[in-house]
């Protein structure tokens, strides 16, 4: 039981933390011009919480992938 409650605990905590990362990450994006970030939605909010920075970092590859 206890297990499964830090499991989810750490869940939560990455995805709350990679949603921070990934707006100031898209307000420095915007601050030096480039208006393009990742978008804030349940999509980005599982692979953060689920990947962590790694997660972050791949949806910010796929991002620019797809602007080339």
């Amino acid at each position: 039981m206890n297990n499964r409650i830090e499991k989810i605990l750490n869940f939560m905590l990455r995805a709350v933390f990679g949603m921070i990362a990934i707006f100031l990450i898209n307000s420095l994006l915007t601050s030096r011009g480039l208006g393009e970030g990742v978008g804030i939605n349940p999509l980005s909010l599982l692979t953060s919480g689920a990947l962590g920075l790694p997660g972050i970092a791949l949806l910010y590859g796929v991002h620019f992938y797809f602007l080339l």
